[in-house]
């Protein structure tokens, strides 16, 4: 067994480290603390390769692996932890599935602009009343000729407010079976948005409403018995999720590392206190332990798609082992860390937000159960 990267990802990685350097060090506070997408960096990344690594060539991507895109979104956190969401959205979660399972026609229509870097594309899948249960969802997909009209609303959607195209969860009929998606532009007829919110982490995010609005037959992605697949690809998002939350915990253990060997109190640097050299250690552990259960989950991926169990656990410990992490390297730094002169207060704040989304820690838990026990449990209450 192996736990070393190949020569070509070595090398990969080092290229992707000296892009990052180069474009993307300078700026790097003022980035992260700036609501809009950065388009700048996401058109830089797509002259890098840096976006569809593990889209096939014959759609206009890298054709590499879940591992590669793994590297790529580790290795600019370290430099720009912003620009980590770029990779995110140019490599995982709603890009991948419609790569994995849309028409040509679609890809051409939709896919190509994405990897240009002058589009995103976002999912809507939560609802006021569908979150964890996320098979609760009420929006409809009613049968209209040879397409569909689509009602619903959305909420918490990643992107929505700048994105160009939503892959929208819809239900065709009842039960989990009736259960499929379709592809709807943001500025299609019938489409509404609200007022722009803000999450902890200075992320905006708008509620979407549909009103009647008509899907033509070649926007349809996945039919109704579609969401087992729209979910193995959900995990694909929550390798990305995963990944930034052990990549930021990083990026502040190794800002509080350089703090700790600089800053000085009572005549000695801060590294000289055994309080403080055991935070440190149980850094350390959580990182390596979290390195190890990201990497098995994207290297033992089957045909792209990682297992769920593989993936709850890994998602789990990572996005529990980042937030503890910003958060000791908080303390660390004291009021330096506390201030936004420094970003380890943004990747506190937005590794707290990874715990919830891309599916909670409990439901993670839940997972993890079932395939401890073989057999699913039901979070609902027992039929009369």
């Amino acid at each position: 067994m192996n736990f070393q990267l190949t020569s070509d990802q070595e090398t990969f990685r080092d290229a992707v480290r000296g892009f990052a350097e180069r474009h993307l060090r300078e700026g790097a506070l003022a980035r992260a603390h700036n609501p809009e997408h950065p388009w700048d960096v996401a058109k830089l990344m797509a002259e890098q390769g840096l976006l569809g690594i593990t889209i096939p060539e014959k759609d206009g991507g890298q054709g590499g692996t879940l591992m590669d895109a793994v590297i790529a979104i580790e290795t600019v956190a370290q430099v720009c932890p912003r620009s980590a969401d770029v990779v995110q959205a140019g490599n995982f979660g709603a890009i991948r599935v419609l790569a994995e399972y849309g028409t040509d026609d679609q890809k051409q229509r939709y896919l190509k602009r994405l990897l240009t870097g002058e589009g995103v594309i976002c999912v809507g899948m939560t609802e006021p009343e569908a979150g964890s249960a996320v098979t609760d969802l009420k929006t409809t997909a009613t049968p209209d000729g040879a397409g569909f009209r689509v009602s619903g609303e959305k909420v918490f959607t990643t992107h929505a407010s700048y994105a160009d195209v939503m892959v929208v969860y819809v239900r065709y009929g009842p039960g989990v079976g009736g259960i499929g998606s379709v592809l709807i532009p943001i500025k299609a007829e019938g489409v509404k948005q609200g007022k722009p919110s803000y999450f902890m982490n200075g992320e905006e995010w708008v509620t979407t409403w549909f009103d009647n609005v008509y899907v033509p037959p070649e926007n349809v992605l996945l039919q109704a018995g579609g969401f087992k697949k729209q979910i193995a690809g959900f995990n694909v998002e929550r390798i990305g999720n995963t990944a930034r939350s052990l990549a930021l915990g990083r990026y502040c253990f190794e800002t509080a590392r350089q703090w700790a060997m600089q800053r000085k109190q009572f005549g000695r640097a801060l590294a000289e206190f055994q309080g403080l050299q055991w935070k440190f250690a149980d850094m350390k552990v959580k990182l390596d332990a979290g390195q190890l259960l990201l990497y098995r989950a994207a290297m033992n991926a089957d045909s792209g798609i990682p297992s769920a169990e593989d993936t709850a656990i890994a998602k789990l410990f990572c996005n529990q082992a980042g937030f503890d992490i910003a958060n000791e390297a908080m303390q660390v730094m004291g009021g330096m860390g506390y201030t936004q002169d420094t970003l380890v207060e943004w990747c506190f704040r937005k590794c707290r937000g990874w715990m919830i989304a891309g599916g909670s820690l409990e439901v993670l838990k839940n997972r993890i159960a079932e395939s401890v026990f073989e057999r699913s449990f039901s979070q609902r209450p027992p039929k009369s």
